[in-house]
């Protein structure tokens, strides 16, 4: 099943997205009880309403109403969730840190930084180049893991089971904010350099995890202007997805609508910037960055099985 969120008369509403469709639950009036109709008015409270939500969905699928339908092509995508927060773990690819300079602590613990729903955009949404704050503003597709059911202390080996699916989220970074140099030192200050307005594009949609019952085999892309980026697959990360929901669940009691963000593959444009420490490594299919984002490119992050989030930059 795959989650999204869409505008309708100045509003954003859940929907089913079937194909080039979308089934709007809360139109399928008629065939839902009391009940069952609050757990469709937005993401979140779909996912807290677990099993019996998802059951009911399924039925309406099964119906598939016709003046509950859209089609896709008629419709604006808005963010499938707005997270109360996103959980970052950054440096958890090898090829990724081969590719830049690192931190003491680099590929040796998960680099733990924080976003909230004020970063969140959704597909087609600009991603804003503010030159007040960054003149090295780069992207990163990674995989979103959405909360589904609460817990804290979740040991590795039960830590999918509070999984209740996927998205692709597109981790925006001020680079010049984000790293900083003295000397033979580098350290990183991750709350300007990745916390700031349009810094979260998601979507276009949460896949459920029962359609993708091994978050580790996916593949992942970046294309920007339509040049391949950034291509690998998510079983090169350092840190399972379990790994990540184990550790962030130490400082956290994860809630539904949370949303952990897994780190980036090789390919950014940090890699190709000799003054920030890149040292970009060729790979074969993928073009190397001559610069970073500007007004006017497009960045297309995309994952296996969840689909391809597209923003502009102005």
């Amino acid at each position: 099943m795959k989650i999204v969120s869409f505008w309708r008369d100045q509003k954003i509403r859940l929907g089913l997205l079937l194909n080039n469709e979308i089934l709007e639950p809360a139109l399928a009036e008629t065939l839902l009880d009391p009940g069952e109709r609050v757990f469709f008015s937005d993401a979140i409270s779909f996912i807290r309403g677990g099993e019996f939500s998802r059951k009911t969905a399924l039925r309406l699928v099964a119906l598939r109403p016709v003046h509950a339908l859209h089609r896709l092509d008629r419709v604006t995508l808005a963010a499938p969730i707005l997270p109360s927060t996103i959980l970052c773990a950054g440096s958890n690819y090898r090829e990724h840190n081969d590719e830049k300079i690192g931190s003491p602590t680099s590929g040796k613990e998960p680099e733990f930084f924080v976003k909230t729903s004020d970063s969140v955009i959704g597909p087609d949404e600009a991603i804003q180049y503010d030159e007040k704050l960054t003149r090295k503003l780069d992207c990163e597709t990674e995989l979103g893991i959405v909360i589904g059911t609460p817990g804290r202390h979740i040991s590795k080996e039960r830590a999918l089971e509070h999984v209740f699916g996927y998205t692709v989220v597109n981790d925006v970074t001020a680079r010049d904010r984000q790293v900083r140099r003295s000397g033979d030192f580098t350290w990183y200050e991750l709350g300007r350099g990745k916390a700031f307005d349009t810094s979260a594009p998601i979507g276009p949609c949460i896949t459920t995890a029962d359609e993708i019952p091994d978050p580790q085999v996916l593949g992942i892309h970046t294309r920007v202007n339509g040049e391949l980026r950034q291509s690998s697959n998510t079983r090169s990360m350092i840190w399972s997805c379990a790994d990540l929901i184990h550790f962030f669940s130490t400082n956290f009691t994860l809630k539904p609508g949370m949303v952990i963000i897994t780190g980036t593959p090789a390919g950014t444009a940090w890699s190709a910037d000799k003054e920030l420490g890149g040292r970009w490594q060729p790979r074969e299919g993928l073009v190397a960055a001559a610069r970073y984002f500007l007004p006017g490119d497009i960045v297309e992050c995309e994952i296996e099985r969840i689909g391809i989030l597209r923003n502009p930059v102005r």
